[in-house]
């Protein structure tokens, strides 16, 4: 019986590096292990009882330990950083810790130790260079749910002796998070060899598919979802917005019939801009293209003449609408785009429309008008009487917030801010106000590859945008502060890897709640 008691009280004493002891899992049900939520597993390891039966049972079970093949490591570095996670220490200690970790892990590997320079110098190589095997898995679910790579206990250390603050948690995985996942320690190496030789191999894909004598509209959809290479994209735009015909031979035909007609309009209407029936649209147009931008570019003379025929043809041929303020921001993509396959420029804001020959710019303006009028013809009811489409499309993501993130929708909702005050200019200007204009031409990359990605998919777009700024959301505290945010959101440094990120999360939503019966109603 006493040996019965003593193993009872040897279980009983075990910790969860026993095997077979109940474990928590965590995976696609379970949040990653938070240390500051788990306090309570943080103890630190049993000191040794004095009694000679206590000191045998240890010592029984640290040879099971390591004899058993396989139990995991007997090693007490993970059960520190752990611990340190949670406690608050001061910058030696931890730094000491984290020294002594890196140089176990070195000797398990048969690596030498390299000399140990002082605290502020050891930093940045213990945050560049984590041991890759030790990182923990980014979940393929919700990205608002990931933790960043800084937040892992092997990283905790560093982190916490050179920021001095808490763990806090991340709504997406960093760039810097990716790059460490990677396996390499040197992002510039990354961004610059693997980028372009992922891009060359991209581009000839692109090629290959449209030298085919019946280009594949679909798989171009597909090859487009990710982002169009510059080379390719004037082409690509054209064919996926249903301007161009597939067949290759029957393009010429088709744009120089297109070019043909669009002046046809230009010599028929135009004149009557001045006419009593048409100055205040005329008026309107003329008062709002100088607010576009970029304004280097647009208030240029010639561009200026474009933009204003473009618009004035579009609202006399389309009377159910007309020309309503939001629709002279459409034009902006289209017409860069096309001028950008005949200049060698890369910064649009310095292009000089002068240099371009007069005949190329008359087919960018033909080309830019019939492209803004396939958009249109999928979203004109954000433009007629009322604009009921916006006001249908912003209770939708009023609908799909509410669902998607209950606390934001209800920190809305408890400082009266409605969701019309700044999702309307989201719907009626496609969020060409809210981020950069290389980016809105990455986005709309994949808009023209998505069925109705102009009228369906920017709902979840538009919603994954929202809760991008969840943080910043809930820490305002005031009607007034809220708004002025969610009207001019910090979006000016913005890339093609936030929007490749946003549109990531739109796309998980919209594969979650589209074909979801009543996923609009609570």
């Amino acid at each position: 019986m006493a040996s019965d008691g003593a193993r009872k009280q040897f279980w009983k004493r075990s910790t969860s590096k026993v095997p077979g002891s109940i474990q928590h899992v965590y995976g696609a049900q379970h949040p990653p292990f938070d240390p500051l939520l788990h306090g309570t597993l943080l103890k630190s390891t049993p000191k040794v009882p004095t009694t000679p039966v206590k000191a045998k049972r240890v010592s029984t079970f640290q040879e099971f330990e390591s004899n058993t093949s396989d139990a995991w490591d007997a090693g007490e570095d993970d059960d520190e950083l752990l611990a340190m996670a949670a406690e608050s220490l001061n910058t030696e200690v931890v730094m000491e810790t984290a020294h002594r970790v890196l140089r176990n892990h070195r000797q398990r590997q048969g690596q030498p130790a390299p000399p140990q320079p002082p605290v502020h110098e050891q930093e940045p190589k213990l945050v560049a260079e984590p041991p890759v095997a030790e990182l923990p898995a980014a979940p393929s679910g919700d990205l608002r749910l990931v933790k960043s790579v800084s937040e892992s206990h092997t990283a905790c250390p560093a982190a916490s002796a050179s920021d001095a603050i808490p763990l806090q948690r991340s709504q997406s995985l960093p760039h810097s998070a990716t790059v460490a996942l990677g396996g390499t320690s040197d992002p510039i190496t990354l961004g610059g060899s693997a980028r372009s030789n992922r891009e060359a191999s991209r581009l000839d894909k692109f090629k290959q598919l449209l030298a085919g004598p019946n280009t594949d509209l679909e798989e171009l959809r597909k090859l487009s979802w990710s982002g169009i290479p510059k080379p390719v994209r004037p082409i690509t735009w054209k064919l996926l917005s249903g301007y161009l015909p597939a067949n290759v031979d029957r393009r010429p035909a088709t744009l120089k019939r297109k070019q043909k007609e669009y002046f046809a309009f230009i010599e028929h209407y135009y004149d009557s801009r001045n006419d009593e029936a048409h100055q205040d649209t005329y008026r309107q147009i003329h008062i709002d293209i100088p607010r576009m931008s970029p304004e280097t570019l647009i208030l240029q003379p010639k561009v200026t003449e474009i933009f204003e025929r473009i618009l004035f043809i579009w609202a006399i041929r389309h009377p159910a609408s007309g020309y309503v303020q939001g629709i002279n921001d459409l034009v902006t993509p289209f017409f860069v785009v096309f001028i950008c396959e005949h200049i060698e420029e890369e910064d649009v804001d310095r292009v000089d429309v002068a240099s371009v020959p007069a005949e190329v710019l008359r087919n960018i303006e033909a080309d830019t008008y019939w492209c803004m009028s396939k958009l249109l013809d999928g979203i004109q009811d954000n433009y007629t009487f009322a604009q009921p489409g916006i006001q249908l499309k912003v209770k939708m993501l009023e609908e799909l917030v509410s669902r998607i993130d209950e606390q934001v929708h209800g920190h809305l909702e408890q400082h009266e801010v409605r969701y019309l005050q700044f999702a309307f200019r989201w719907m009626n200007n496609l969020l060409m106000r809210e981020v950069p204009l290389h980016c809105t031409v990455r986005l709309w990359d994949t808009y023209q590859s998505e069925p109705e990605g102009f009228s369906h998919f920017h709902l979840y777009v538009c919603a994954a945008f929202l809760v991008r700024w969840r943080k910043e959301i809930l820490e305002e505290r005031d009607f007034q502060e809220l708004l002025l945010f969610l009207q001019n959101l910090p979006t000016a440094h913005w890339n093609d890897e936030d929007i490749s990120l946003l549109l990531a999360e739109a796309y998980r939503l919209k594969f979650a709640f589209a074909d979801a019966p009543n996923h609009y109603k609570k």
